[in-house]
Formats: C-alpha cells, structure tokens, sequence
C-alpha cells in the first residue's frame, strides 16, 4: 500500500501538544498587535488547523510586512529563497531574540 504524502505527513511529534494541554489557543494571543518590522517566531498551534504555515516552517524566524484581515504578512529565509506567508495570530509569537 502507497504512503501518504498529506500536506501534514510526518508531523506526529512536531504538531503534538504536551498531555493535558489539549485547549484551544489563549484569547490574549488575539490581543497582540504586530507592526510591521517586528520579528515573530513561527510555532504552528495544532489546536488551531486554519491558517497554519507549513512544518518547514516550523521554529523559522521571520518579519512581519503587512496585517492582512485577521492574518498576518510574513517574510521568512528558506535556504537563499525569501518566502512570503499569510499566517493567522495563532501560529506566531514575538521573538525575545538579540
């Protein structure tokens, strides 16, 4: 029997939540304003599956250029390639980074 190649194939511990965390997102997630500039860390919520970036994009930081409705522009390196993802509030959070 052939193996799947889904858009989610392979993600069994990656879009997993710890035991006892099985809620829905946080409402204070939908409180945050990004600007443009900002610097944001793409962490997939698996609660959540509209608006989720692909998991090669999972841990990448990327550049907030736009808010787009309740979705936001964002730009990530892949390799040499600059990517440009619309990604809900859900699966980004502020980077604390230097």
């Amino acid at each position: 029997m052939p193996s799947s190649h889904g858009y989610r194939v392979r993600t069994r511990q990656l879009l997993k939540k710890r035991y006892g965390a099985r809620s829905g997102p946080r409402p204070d997630i939908y409180l945050k304003e990004y600007r443009p500039g900002d610097k944001v860390l793409i962490v997939a919520d698996p609660a959540v599956q509209k608006g989720m970036p692909h998991k090669r994009f999972y841990g990448k930081i990327g550049t907030v250029i736009s808010k787009r409705g309740n979705a936001y522009e964002v730009s990530v390196m892949l390799g040499d390639k600059l990517k440009k993802l619309t990604i809900l509030a859900d699966h980004i959070r502020p980077w604390e980074g230097g």
